[in-house]
Formats: C-alpha cells, structure tokens, sequence
C-alpha cells in the first residue's frame, strides 16, 4: 500500500520557511553533495502529490513557467482560485485531508504519496492518523522563527527512526515511520 510522507527539509530550530515564506536560508545550499541522489531516488517512488496553497503560490511565483512535477498527479489545498500552469495534472480542493485519501491513493497507483511543503497540512496527516512517514533533511542554520516543521496540537508517540546518513555541507538526513507504520515503501 502507498505511504503517505513528508519529505521535507527545515533548520535546526524546526523551521521549514521564514514567517514571509523566504527561502533563501534553503537555498544556498543548493547542490549539496548526496542531495540531488536522495531527492531522485524518493521521487521514483511517488506517484502522487499534496500540497497546500501558500506551497502553490510560491511555486507559482518562483517557478511559474517550469512546472517541476510533469505527469505526476498533483492535489492543492486551497481556499483561493488558482489555475494550473498548462500541462500540469493539478485539482484544487477544500476539506478534510481523510476526505481524499482513497483519491490520493488511487492517483498514486501502488506508489507514495508525497505531502510537499506545508507544515499545518502535513500537520492535518498526522492528526488524523494518516501520515507514514517523515523524511526530514536537517539544514546547519537557526531561523530563530518562522513555519513550524510540524504544527500539531500536542507531542507525537515516539517515532520509530528507519535510517539516517550525514550528507554534504553538514546536513543530516532523517527518516521517521509515525504510529508504527509498516506499509511497504
């Protein structure tokens, strides 16, 4: 069955972005050694993507002509009206996270599902018991603040750490299985 992960960097303090959403922190860190290998070896595994409005927007506006997820289905969680840049495989929806999970699913046909950015929708998984996995690239940089890695409501269970590897440029890569899981990857 497919799992459900967060593939996701943040910095040491557990920001993923800066309160307006700046990535320049990330960024510079573009090209680190063992970086582009682990993001192609987790892509070949996803068949479907999530992601929330405020992940859209700034793809929209930093990567507007480039869609980066051609022939992957893709879900937006949205409240606002968006179009789609042409080619791309997107549907917007409003709502619950378990309301679309047989969809994702479906879409992701035997592989994962990959919720992209988006702490509070990544959040939305986990509180309703249906995120798998995290895979958590720790960034050398302190924030200070900014979107929270995880936003829940209160502490998880102990999470079951499956692997871990240094990478180029000091960071550390991370994989959690949440609630037990065991799907197959």
């Amino acid at each position: 069955m497919s799992r459900i992960q967060y593939f996701v960097a943040a910095s040491l303090d557990g920001f993923i972005a800066t309160p307006t959403d700046d990535l320049a922190w990330l960024l510079q860190f573009d090209g680190f050694d063992g970086g582009m290998e682990s993001y192609e070896a987790f892509m070949a595994g996803v068949g479907c993507i999530v992601m929330g409005g405020a992940t859209y927007a700034w793809l929209m506006e930093h990567e507007a002509d480039n869609w980066p997820y051609p022939g992957t289905p893709c879900y937006v969680f949205t409240r606002h009206e968006h179009t789609a840049p042409a080619g791309a495989d997107i549907t917007f929806v409003r709502g619950n996270v378990s309301e679309f999970i047989a969809d994702f699913r479906a879409d992701a046909a035997g592989k994962n599902v990959w919720v992209v950015g988006g702490g509070d929708l990544a959040a939305q998984f986990a509180d309703a018991g249906l995120l798998d996995e995290l895979i958590l690239s720790v960034i050398p940089v302190v924030l200070g603040n900014g979107k929270r890695l995880l936003p829940l409501a209160g502490p998880t269970p102990p999470l079951e750490l499956t692997a871990s590897r240094a990478m180029g440029r000091g960071i550390v890569e991370l994989r959690y299985l949440l609630n037990g899981s065991a799907a197959d990857s």
